[in-house]
């Protein structure tokens, strides 16, 4: 019953549909009325007592394996309906005439490298309240750590502000979806800098989060690698170092070797042969405790980028104001079909 059960886990977790209607197909054949789950479920009633539990727990196993990778893939091909919509023949030609942003090009690239992975997406509002923002993820009400974000206060004695990171999505999910989770959150995000070539009081981040059981360090390592490695080049090198960040433990800043001079030293890396490009690092405990997970049954991992740090290095803008500065002699170089990743 054991190889039988892996085999199957196993086949759940290579397969890929084509379509929709292989995802349908796939579905049916392990829970539908004659389902492989079914079958299992139904043979319960002719096992000895103590079998009844073991044959139970597998197939929740199983439904759960399935029912994961059925929304992954359902959510996958709606996005892709989405972005590849037919155009509406009724409207006006101006808008064929255009092409995607920048910003707009590397968040889809981004999802679209996650989303392979197994990544749904997720999204919040931007005006945030003070319990999703700071304090579920582990900034007291006076902690130091709150000084890390300067941030736009809407109405600060009730606690409502623009959101200073897409981890209040983060938050969000945990508080309404029992693990496994396996998210990313894109999203625009607000904090009270002073705007310059390297910083904005506005930028987009891609945050991202895994709860299940046993994920470990080496999962983040494997799964920011292939990130990497599908964004730049499959000869990209990363590199962690010890970081600090309040909701993360242990956390880290991730570096990726310099794609401009392939990790020999350049300006733009400062001659190091590295690039930050994201902070990470294993959820703390307390956060998961904030919203009802138990950490001695779960552990998880974090990440999050900023969307316009990647595009930078892409394509090798130096000044993060010329994408929100609408200037049509900057945006005509990213007319559909000019840059191709």
């Amino acid at each position: 019953m054991d190889i039988e059960t892996g085999t199957l886990l196993k086949k759940i977790e290579s397969f890929v549909p084509s379509n929709e209607q292989d995802l349908e197909q796939f579905k049916s054949e392990y829970l539908g009325k004659k389902g492989i789950v079914q079958q299992l479920l139904d043979s319960i009633k002719t096992l000895p007592p103590e079998q009844k539990k073991e044959v139970g727990k597998i197939a929740n196993q199983l439904k759960e394996a399935v029912l994961t990778k059925y929304q992954t893939y359902k959510e996958k091909f709606k996005y892709e309906k989405q972005i590849h919509k037919p155009d509406d023949l009724t409207r006006p030609t101006a808008p064929l005439m255009g092409g995607y942003h920048p910003i707009t090009l590397v968040m889809f690239k981004i999802i679209d490298v996650f989303r392979q992975m197994g990544f749904a997406v997720a999204e919040g509002p931007e005006v945030e309240d003070d319990w999703h923002n700071f304090s579920a993820l582990n900034f007291p009400p006076d902690h130091p750590a709150r000084e890390m974000q300067d941030t736009f206060f809407i109405n600060q004695s009730k606690g409502i502000l623009l959101r200073t990171h897409t981890s209040s999505v983060q938050i969000r999910v945990m508080e309404a979806t029992r693990p496994p989770l396996r998210y990313i959150f894109p999203g625009r995000v607000y904090r009270n800098e002073a705007i310059s070539a390297r910083s904005h009081c506005f930028f987009h981040q891609i945050e991202g989060l895994y709860v299940d059981h046993q994920v470990s360090f080496a999962d983040l390592k494997a799964t920011l690698l292939h990130f990497a490695r599908s964004i730049f080049s499959p000869e990209t090198q990363i590199r962690f170092r010890p970081s600090f960040f309040p909701f993360t433990e242990p956390s880290a800043e991730m570096d990726i070797s310099c794609n401009l001079c392939q990790g020999s030293g350049c300006s733009f890396c400062k001659y190091t042969g590295w690039v930050e490009i994201l902070g990470c690092g294993m959820v703390d405990p307390e956060v998961l405790k904030n919203c009802n997970i138990s950490p001695d049954e779960f552990t998880g991992f974090a990440f999050g980028l900023g969307v316009e740090r990647i595009t930078n290095l892409l394509f090798g803008v130096n000044d993060i104001r010329l994408f929100s500065q609408n200037d049509m002699r900057f945006l005509q170089n990213f007319i559909s079909g000019k840059l191709v990743f």
